[in-house]
């Protein structure tokens, strides 16, 4: 079922779900939750909000905007956003690309201390170019980065990027994962795959889970990658009234493990001689660590967590970057340790700069951890069983006592596993 973190009616609502809620749930919701009607009012537009509508209606009490859709719990929520896969399961890899599609302001933040990157520098708040295109997330360890040029090639033959003289630069920053040691690592992301995934991009919401940059993820590898689990690509949104919108996107390769923020629950983490997940911090506690093959460490520059926030608020170059930087506050609610000499970990963030209300960056900076929290939980839960790192859904199964992550499926109970075996993929290219 959808899942609402609000103590009051009139608070934001954070939607991890693709799909409308459950009829009984929407009756219980004011209208503004459900549709937000873009302004440029900003604040003002707050004080003079009107005491919540019946459903079906608007703060003026007419139908919802035609077209309008409600918000789905994915980084497309954000207007302006629009979001493509590719996947290749049987390899075990796969980009991600966030199009912009009228240009947005970016900004980046790299915390870890084994990155792999591309035109970051360019995002920096003193340099010159502000606007981006796009933003690629892959698999393929530093070879991934290379999906960035299929993208560039994709806007550039729609006239889209930097105009220098007679000639246009996309601007595509990137960020990759390590997923060589999951499926076949001779395969990576390269161009063609970044232009497949920039032309299957839409506003539509994105898939979660296995695919995309999350198809190769895994997690919980402070033991070392064979008794990791799978990670995944996961994204959520917060709709904070009157038009204005925060969404995230991430993909979840952490050396650490995942657990539920608002509760403590371990989700996904190394697995014990018995198969259970272990917590991390117990693991790195341990006298014995790193001294014996039970204890062997994680393998070093073979994890990171990446991803993307994104809003429709105006904001400065240094806003952006900000907004970057407390996108990692996320990361480490919900992924325990993180930032380590193991990690890559990189947050970008882009402002397509819809509404003009400056007064409301205070509330984004305090809100974005918390949505990219609930991004990092949404891969795990979503994640499928592939090339033999069981996902957080088959622990919950085959172990009663473990935890169940809190699903966003319509039904409330974990979707069923049916990620492909061993050996087996879903083939190459197409949109995940």
């Amino acid at each position: 079922m959808f899942r609402f973190f609000t103590q009051r009616r009139e608070r934001p609502v954070i939607i991890e779900s693709r799909t409308l809620p459950p009829a009984d749930l929407t009756a219980r919701l004011p209208a503004r939750i459900l549709y937000a009607p873009p302004t440029p009012r900003g604040r003002r537009a707050h004080r003079q909000r009107s005491a919540p509508q019946p459903p079906g209606s608007n703060a003026t009490g007419t139908a919802p905007p035609k077209g309008f859709p409600p918000m789905n719990g994915s980084l497309t929520d954000t207007p302006g956003i629009a979001v493509g896969l590719y996947t290749d399961a049987a390899s075990g890899t796969g980009c991600a690309v966030a199009l912009a599609l009228d240009g947005a302001v970016g900004g980046v933040d790299v915390r870890g201390a084994s990155p792999g990157t591309r035109e970051t520098d360019l995002l920096r708040s003193e340099n010159t170019v502000a606007l981006v295109s796009a933003v690629v997330l892959s698999g393929g360890s530093a070879y991934g980065l290379s999906a960035a040029d299929g993208v560039m090639r994709f806007l550039e033959e729609r006239g889209v990027g930097h105009r220098v003289g007679n000639h246009i630069v996309p601007i595509v920053p990137a960020a990759i994962i390590f997923d060589l040691g999951v499926g076949d690592g001779a395969v990576r992301p390269g161009a063609d795959e970044g232009y497949a995934a920039a032309r299957a991009a839409t506003t539509d919401p994105e898939a979660q889970g296995s695919v995309g940059a999350g198809t190769g993820a895994t997690v919980g590898k402070a033991l070392g990658r064979e008794r990791a689990m799978k990670g995944g690509l996961g994204s959520a949104s917060l709709d904070l009234g009157d038009g204005l919108t925060l969404s995230a996107l991430a993909v979840v390769n952490a050396v650490g493990g995942a657990h539920d923020p608002d509760t403590g629950a371990l989700l996904a983490g190394p697995r014990g001689p018995d198969g259970a997940p272990m917590e991390s911090a117990a693991v790195y506690a341990d006298h014995a660590y790193g001294k014996g093959a039970e204890r062997p460490g994680p393998q070093p520059l073979g994890n990171t967590t990446i991803g993307v926030v994104a809003t429709n608020l105006k904001l400065t170059k240094a806003q952006a970057n900000r907004l970057a930087t407390v996108a990692h506050d996320g990361i480490a609610l919900a992924v325990r340790p993180a930032h380590t000499p193991h990690d890559g970990d990189a947050m970008f963030a882009l402002a397509a700069g819809k509404i003009d209300a400056p007064e409301e960056f205070t509330r984004l900076c305090a809100l974005t951890p918390t949505v990219v929290a609930r991004a990092i939980v949404s891969a795990i839960v979503h994640a499928e069983s592939l090339h033999g790192f069981p996902s957080h859904q088959e622990i919950a199964r085959n172990l009663p006592s473990f935890p169940r992550g809190r699903e966003s499926s319509r039904s409330g109970a974990p979707p069923q596993d049916a990620g492909p075996s061993e050996g087996e993929g879903r083939g190459r290219g197409g949109d995940g």
